[in-house]
């Protein structure tokens, strides 16, 4: 009964997550909220400055926040989202706004509304309206658009109109003006001449004792409608400069949407075949965590109102990455004591004892590093770090205690005792009486000689870096818009395209430009590049030619380098503290050696792709510094695995006599790991091929980045991280007179009792 009731367990288990999820996953996916380059929709970014010259404060930026809030409430948007980064930016996000160009406008103009006299003399200004007292409205006898105001003083403005109406036919007039950009101040020295910001001027003939103004100025219903709502949202205090503006056309948005999601379902699905395939039963578990994970990580992403984004796509894929790593980790033990002879109940036991501490520190370390870039990151690269901490936790719940629980309800069962369950046949089976130990098996790669071979490694490290530098010396990097000024427009049409004919219509439309790229899978998108910024007249003017052809707005991007460059310098800050933090990490938990192995690891594989990257002339964009960010989570995922099966090996010697049985220890941790990293490896490759070949365009950089990341990454833990802490363990020996004892628990940097 206790036998069937375990089976039971895990049966009544597996249905109520399957039903759960079932009926929900419909509503949790429709509650994502989804970025602009998912979307479409407007950003911009501001930098703030104070209108008389002096530091911007607190107070200040408080106050611009609170009036775009107010205006962004008068465009309808859903769900925006205004961040303050640093002291003085403000960071505006409106996902699904139709009307981009009227939102620029409206969140940018600085709209000072004032009565003036025929002196210039400012009588009335923005300060005496009454809130949300302008309204667009119709006249009543010519039915013109006009705008009606409430003002806060029936008795000042009877005061003022008194005054007008004393003085001579063509002075008595109260002068009407709205000032969109520089402010107040400039109109006296520019009152002889004609101004646009002139709205209109009334002859005064008596005295006006009431709170309604009725303005006219031959305005359009629409310049009514955005005069009254830029009155109503309150002036700006301050003065905003447009640093970055990027727009993307909800037709490009969803599709980048549908493509990345159908690779991503496609390259998770051929991973659940994978891990059934070659796991069998521990398999079966991962598919079934793995799913419950994905839930999961959506689940707590709408519990804090985040927003999903290209970069946040990208943290979900290393999760993916390292839940599967873990199950991976698991398996690959229990199939170790499966060979030495133990039964199935006794692998699993000390399989997943075994592999707790790889995993352990393996994923503490990545969360170390999401934690430093969440500090010091900004924009995409903490939406990245967010994502990517909530993935590391659900991964450990999920992939660690949840898949163990599953499994061991199974295999106590008694009704999975065989071994061919687990992926190993019999012939791989050694009998308990022959006393090995995990490190006497045999592997695939008993071949390799790590150790022997290490100088050939470094040479060849060497060679590639040499060539990165002189490539990046002669070439330099393919900066995106992100990283350089100017605009980059994607034109997307409902057929193939051509360079030569987008060349053509950007030249008769007064744009040419000689930096063109057809992108999307269909062949259907232009990418253009211009080295000017365009102006938000031009803008506009483009965005309709576009449509008036291709019949969907353009996506365009107006940057200025300062972003970029500060986005490069905070993520090279970030690495920096989180490569120190590394290292004081392994050092407590390993020791030093494997610490400064690691960080050589790390930075092997970030200049590796940087060389990469320059050497072909692939576009660095901000995805690309997301891929820098991803491998640097699978490479010291990888490394810190790697030694952590180095030290427990180690832990299996009272005494290393000489440097060839450091070696072979070395030689024997690196060909166990090997193939855990493959798999581990191969399962994120699969999912990178999808995105590359199915993925939205603005992922392909991303993608490649991540593929030749992945690849390096498992170069460099086994070929270089390891190599490097065995050649400073020989001078440690040399120095010691040949050997290494165990004299203290830290040596090997376990927690195992002193030998």
């Amino acid at each position: 009964m206790k036998v069937k009731s375990r089976i039971l367990a895990f049966l009544v288990v597996v249905v109520v997550l399957a039903g759960t999820m079932a009926f929900t996953t419909q509503d949790v996916l429709k509650n994502i909220r989804l970025g602009l380059d998912l979307q479409g929709g407007f950003e911009v970014l501001y930098d703030v400055e104070t209108l008389d010259g002096k530091k911007v404060n607190q107070e200040d930026v408080k106050n611009t926040t609170d009036a775009l809030s107010r205006r962004v409430d008068k465009m309808g948007v859903s769900e925006p989202s205004i961040q303050v980064e640093g002291n003085n930016r403000i960071r505006v996000q409106l996902a699904g706004v139709e009307d981009q160009e009227t939102a620029r406008e409206m969140l940018s103009t600085s709209a000072n509304l004032t009565f003036r006299d025929v002196e210039d003399n400012i009588l009335l200004d923005g300060n005496d309206l009454k809130q949300n007292g302008a309204k667009a409205t119709f006249h009543g006898e010519t039915n013109r658009p006009i705008v009606t105001l409430t003002l806060k003083d029936a008795e000042k403005f009877g005061e003022i109109t008194t005054k007008i109406s004393q003085k001579p036919s063509g002075q008595n007039l109260l002068v009407v003006w709205m000032d969109f950009e520089e402010g107040v101040d400039s109109y006296a020295a520019e009152s002889q001449k004609p101004d646009p910001r002139y709205v209109s001027a009334a002859a005064v003939s008596k005295p006006l004792n009431t709170t309604d103004v009725m303005i006219e100025g031959g305005f359009s219903v629409e310049e009514t409608q955005n005069f009254a709502n830029i009155l109503n949202a309150g002036s700006l205090p301050v003065k905003m400069t447009e640093v970055f503006s990027t727009s993307v056309g909800a037709q490009f948005g969803e599709q980048a949407l549908k493509s990345t999601v159908f690779a991503g379902v496609a390259g998770v699905l051929a991973i659940f075949a994978f891990m059934l395939l070659y796991y069998r039963l521990p398999g079966l578990i991962s598919i079934i965590t793995l799913t419950v994970f994905t839930y999961l990580v959506l689940i707590v992403f709408n519990g804090i109102n985040a927003v999903l984004t290209l970069p946040g796509i990208a943290a979900i894929v290393l999760g993916i990455g390292m839940a599967v790593d873990a199950n991976i980790l698991t398996a690959e033990r229990i199939r170790e004591e499966l060979r030495v002879g133990h039964s199935v109940k006794q692998a699993f036991q000390l399989g997943s004892k075994q592999s707790l501490s790889a995993i352990i520190d393996a994923q503490l370390t990545t969360l170390l590093v999401a934690a430093v870039l969440y500090a010091f990151g900004a924009s995409s690269v903490k939406g990245f770090a967010t994502m990517l901490i909530i993935s590391i936790l659900l991964s450990f719940i999920t992939a660690v205690w949840g898949s163990r629980i599953l499994l061991n309800q199974l295999v106590l069962s008694g009704y999975f005792n065989s071994p061919g369950l687990y992926g190993i046949s019999k012939s791989k089976q050694h009998d308990l009486s022959e006393n090995l130990t995990t490190i006497d098996l045999t592997t695939k790669f008993d071949r390799i000689d790590f150790v022997g071979n290490r100088k050939k490694f470094y040479s060849f490290s060497l060679l590639i870096l040499v060539v990165g530098i002189i490539a990046i010396g002669i070439f330099r990097l393919n900066l995106g818009i992100d990283f350089s000024s100017g605009t980059r427009v994607d034109i997307v049409s409902d057929k193939e395209v051509t360079k030569e004919e987008i060349s053509q219509f950007i030249d008769k439309i007064g744009h040419p430009s000689d930096d063109i790229v057809i992108s999307g899978d269909k062949k259907n998108i232009g990418v253009v590049r211009y080295t000017e910024d365009f102006s938000k007249q031009e803008t506009l003017q483009f965005k309709k030619d576009v449509s008036a052809k291709y019949g969907e707005e353009p996506s365009v991007s107006n940057v200025s380098p300062t972003v970029g460059k500060e986005l490069v310098k905070n993520a090279i800050y970030a690495l920096s503290v989180a490569a120190i933090g590394i290292l004081i990490y392994v050092a407590i938990r390993f020791e030093w050696r494997m610490g400064v192995g690691t960080i050589v690891s790390l930075l092997h594989d970030v200049f590796l792709i940087v060389a990469i990257f320059s050497i072909f002339r692939l576009e660095v964009d901000i995805t690309f510094i997301a891929a820098v960010l991803t491998i640097v989570g699978y490479s010291i995922n990888d490394t810190i695995v790697t030694f952590d099966r180095i030290r427990e090996n180690l832990n299996a010697f009272d005494e290393v006599k000489d440097k060839e049985v450091l070696a072979t220890i070395v030689n024997k941790s690196l060909r166990q790991t090997m193939g855990r990293s493959v798999n581990t490896v191969l399962t994120v490759i699969i999912v990178v091929v999808a995105l590359l070949a199915f993925g939205a365009p603005s992922l392909t950089n991303f993608s490649i980045a991540l593929l030749a990341g992945l690849i390096t990454g498992i170069y460099s833990s086994i070929c270089i991280a390891a190599q490097v802490w065995y050649s400073l363990k020989i001078r440690e020996m040399d120095k010691s007179g040949g050997k290494l004892k165990k004299k203290e628990k830290k040596q090997w940097g376990t927690d195992e009792p002193t030998v």
